[in-house]
């Protein structure tokens, strides 16, 4: 029977929701390996709505999990009927939505507060030893998590200061990566990728995003 890993999304695009490519780039590698995805989101608003085209906001309002739908063809289930249980593994792809939507990082940056329904998921795998994947700006949660656990877990997010130094200051160690590196916490059973925050290449993404997805196979 094939490994059930829960692929958390946040809304359907970049700007306000997860990152498309590397959604469909991380469930595409997992079908690959031979894992079987099990998309879930929370069944909350959106932080806010994002005009793709010109990158404003909107007055517009909108269901992450609804709109997370749209990339798993419908087939989503909410977070809170979600038995981690379940679950042998979880994947975080990035977008801003993981940083709006799945916490508030984009806005308070290390003092973020996580969603009560992600945190709690995240807190079953790691208390039960099971693998956490994370590309993007996705990690930076999981450090907020680790971290409020006294975790000291290595994460990436490339290399960018700023969102480096914010997750130093909550507690996890942030390694520097290439675009065609990842990080991996063995101890905490922990991988990140960069992804989208290294590049523009959707094919480097991709092939960011197999490493990961690599790893987390073989964790199981």
């Amino acid at each position: 029977m094939s490994k059930k890993i829960g692929v958390v999304l946040s809304g359907s695009g970049v700007y306000d929701g997860s990152e498309l490519h590397e959604a469909v780039c991380a469930l595409l590698s997992l079908a690959r390996e031979g894992l079987k995805a099990i998309c879930i989101a929370p069944d909350v608003d959106q932080m806010h709505v994002v005009d793709h085209i010109n990158g404003e906001t909107t007055e517009e309002r909108r269901n992450v999990l609804r709109e997370s739908a749209r990339i798993a063809r419908g087939e989503i289930k909410a977070i809170e009927d979600i038995n981690p249980t379940n679950l042998d593994a979880l994947f975080f792809p990035g977008g801003f939505g993981a940083a709006k939507n799945l916490c508030n990082f984009a806005v308070k940056g290390s003092e973020c507060d996580v969603n009560p329904e992600v945190e709690s998921l995240v807190n079953a795998m790691l208390d039960s030893g099971k693998p956490i994947a994370a590309v993007c700006i996705a990690p930076a949660l999981i450090a907020r998590i680790a971290g409020k656990r006294g975790i000291r877990t290595e994460v990436t997010i490339g290399n960018d200061p700023d969102a480096a130094d914010a997750i130093e200051k909550m507690g996890a160690r942030h390694i520097n990566c290439a675009i065609n590196e990842i990080a991996v916490d063995s101890k905490n059973r922990i991988i990140t990728g960069p992804a989208y925050m290294m590049t523009s290449s959707i094919t480097e993404v991709a092939a960011n995003i197999e490493q990961v997805v690599v790893r987390l196979k073989e964790m199981l």
